[in-house]
């Protein structure tokens, strides 16, 4: 069975009667508050069609050591229905948007996104650069655990005493203000290690191969447009694309690996098969399976670098769209 391994060398931050998540850590004196706020929120349909309109609901924002989110965690998941919409988010590498927002549109069992969660619970509960969670429109309900390991809870309005007494069982109270690791100065960081001898261990990128195929999870932005985390417009940006050949033959698994420019995602998509398909037929060969992998955008200096690690010599780069480089990374 495949699982992932946490890194046995790093140290927990404890503060007081606190624990740390090992990914993510306050790097200042504080004085972390356990427990939870609730708040109302009204019906509202900010979702544009994506799903239904969101009722009436509680929002609990809860803190808790962090020895103790996964069991808090497993016993809330017991509120959601027989099939959810999983969600995950990503810190990652690309240089105008902090979050890579992953959705899935299809339903998923829950028994199937447990068991992947039990799998991999150094990823999801350790990681600091891990989100996840999952959600329901009917009946309608919201899970998730933030890259803090801070969970946000929103339910029905007849469902609050069912919470709350979940809440009482792990100790916490209602207070002013909970205080975990984001009410500080803090680190995070990834803590998986993936020894090369053990191919059932699985290192950060693998296992998000993994939730995008098992979740069937997409990257929840537009396609077509080209802003920052602030809505600014950014026009044609350099990008850096991974993708994965799986073959019948020997060598079973290639990776290409593309730099381009482009003014969005969907173009960035399409010169990276173009480039990609370039590649293959010069081989010879076609694919069985053909996967995105990592798609993100890169600053101009890191953009260059990457080239000169790549091995492109003197490239060309277009002052619009285009392919600067292709190769096979593996």
């Amino acid at each position: 069975m495949v699982t992932c391994r946490v890194d046995a060398a790093l140290d927990r931050v404890r503060m007081g009667d606190m624990s740390f998540p090992l990914g993510a850590y306050p790097v200042e004196a504080m004085d972390p508050a356990p427990g939870y706020t609730v708040l109302f929120e009204p019906a509202d349909g900010d979702n544009e069609g994506e799903w239904e309109e969101w009722p009436d609901r509680y929002v609990f924002d809860i803190v808790i050591s962090a020895e103790r989110v996964e069991a808090l965690v497993r016993h809330l998941l017991t509120l959601l229905p027989g099939r959810v919409y999983p969600i995950l988010d990503i810190l990652g590498h690309d240089a105008y948007r902090e979050v890579d927002p992953y959705v899935s549109y299809e339903l998923v069992g829950l028994d199937r996104f447990t068991d992947i969660v039990r799998r991999f619970r150094g990823f999801f509960f350790e990681d600091g650069l891990v989100g996840f969670g999952a959600m329901s429109d009917d009946p309608f309900i919201y899970l998730f655990v933030d890259e803090h390991k801070i969970v946000t809870l929103r339910c029905l309005m007849e469902q609050r005493e069912q919470v709350e007494a979940i809440l009482r069982a792990f100790d916490l109270e209602e207070v002013e203000k909970p205080a975990g690791a984001d009410s500080a100065l803090h680190e995070h960081r990834s803590v998986l290690v993936s020894p090369a001898e053990e191919e059932d261990v699985l290192g950060f990128e693998e296992i998000l191969e993994e939730l995008r195929d098992r979740w069937q999870l997409m990257l929840n932005i537009d396609p077509e447009s080209n802003v920052d985390d602030d809505g600014n417009d950014l026009g044609v940006t350099d990008w850096r694309l991974l993708a994965r050949a799986e073959y019948e033959e020997e060598p079973v698994v290639r990776y290409v690996e593309v730099f381009l420019r482009a003014t969005c995602l969907a173009e960035a998509e399409e010169l990276g098969r173009e480039a990609g398909d370039g590649l293959f037929d010069e081989e010879d060969r076609e694919p069985t399976v053909a996967a995105m992998v990592e798609i993100d955008r890169v600053g101009p200096k890191e953009f260059r670098s990457m080239l000169t690690q790549a091995g492109a010599k003197k490239p060309r780069i277009p002052p619009g769209s285009g392919v600067v480089f292709a190769r096979w990374a593996g």
